[in-house]
């Protein structure tokens, strides 16, 4: 590749799920293409997902303040140019991407297609099948460059040792370690949570059980589980994220809703079990590498209209519940079958 870019700008500023998507891509482009340098265009809080990447930098879109509006972008796009990138893999494609390329004039750029036309077939029932997952339309992004990636033989990192902090919180590995995040953006993809109670508590008689959330409703709820039963260990609010993806690459297996924290474990290479309401795998946001029979899915028979939306923002009032006609037998089974004896 004789004019192959030598470095290439990377956008994706959100969300935290789509963000993590990215690293695995990342991570096997930089394994395949060494010589070749990326910087991510991100948010602050996200950086610390790409801290095992080589050749792999972080630059802050603070869009809220000094990057924000139309002359903020054009601001962002000096700087950026300063740092003499020579293409750009839009990860995003949307508006403010959109014109922050704008100001990019004269370096080749690349943006993700989204299938937005597969996706409303599919959520409007006119066709039932698996589309492409967002983990290859990043790649395909990367191919349209001049850099075909193969997802296929993934690599992950280590497992980290974990802080003197964390090991105060959730103790030395005495028992196998299940990590559960039982909350979503949207209520129709989350597990309810009296069924949800009932899978910690049953777990946790073998297991330690660390739950993962934020923000104060979410704190008080994992509070109270954690009040419930010796074992079950709140880690909501208590850690950054440095630290909480240490924790994450130490458990045996999490336990998550279609959600960011199914993407961070499976990002790290932990077994990851997801719960699936009004949503569903077709739509190509099932977490990477993760094996088919990993996902629970609502019962359609009784809820055929799934998947209602792509991001389980839209959906019959009847099926907002939809995750709860999976059997907590069913949740419990599945992660005790691919914990390691």
């Amino acid at each position: 590749m004789q004019d192959a870019p030598k470095h290439i700008l990377v956008i994706r500023l959100s969300a935290m799920g789509d963000v993590a998507m990215t690293v695995n891509v990342l991570r096997a482009f930089t394994q395949q293409y060494p010589d070749v340098k990326l910087t991510v265009l991100t948010r602050a809080f996200f950086k610390p997902f790409f801290r095992d990447l080589k050749n792999v930098s972080v630059f802050h879109a603070d869009v809220k303040h000094k990057h924000k509006g139309v002359l903020g972008l054009y601001k962002l796009a000096k700087e950026l140019k300063a740092l003499k990138i020579d293409a750009v893999a839009d990860l995003h494609n949307v508006l403010r991407s959109n014109i922050l390329k704008t100001f990019l004039f004269g370096i080749k750029t690349v943006q993700i297609d989204k299938g937005r036309a597969e996706k409303k077939a599919l959520v409007s029932g006119q066709e039932f099948k698996q589309l492409k997952t967002t983990h290859q339309r990043y790649a395909d992004v990367f191919k349209t460059l001049g850099f075909p990636i193969d997802l296929s033989n993934p690599n992950f990192p280590e497992k980290k040792p974990l802080s003197k902090k964390g090991i105060e919180i959730i103790g030395n590995a005495q028992k196998k370690r299940i990590g559960i995040a039982p909350f979503a953006a949207h209520e129709s993809k989350m597990y309810p949570l009296d069924l949800m109670q009932e899978v910690i508590e049953q777990l946790a008689e073998k297991y330690t059980i660390l739950l993962f959330g934020g923000g104060k409703k979410e704190i008080q709820t994992l509070t109270y589980f954690e009040s419930q039963e010796k074992g079950i260990i709140n880690l909501a609010g208590k850690l950054t994220l440095d630290e909480e993806l240490d924790v994450v690459s130490n458990l045996d297996v999490m336990l998550s809703m279609d959600s960011g924290n199914a993407h961070i474990a499976a990002m790290l290479g932990v077994k990851t079990i997801t719960v699936w309401g009004v949503t569903h795998p077709y739509a190509g946001f099932t977490p990477f590498n993760q094996p088919e029979d990993f996902c629970l899915l609502a019962d359609r028979t009784q809820y055929p209209k799934i998947p209602t939306s792509v991001y389980g923002n839209k959906f019959p009032e009847d099926y907002k519940n939809a995750a709860g006609s999976i059997p907590v037998k069913t949740v419990v089974e599945k992660i005790q079958s691919v914990i390691p004896a």
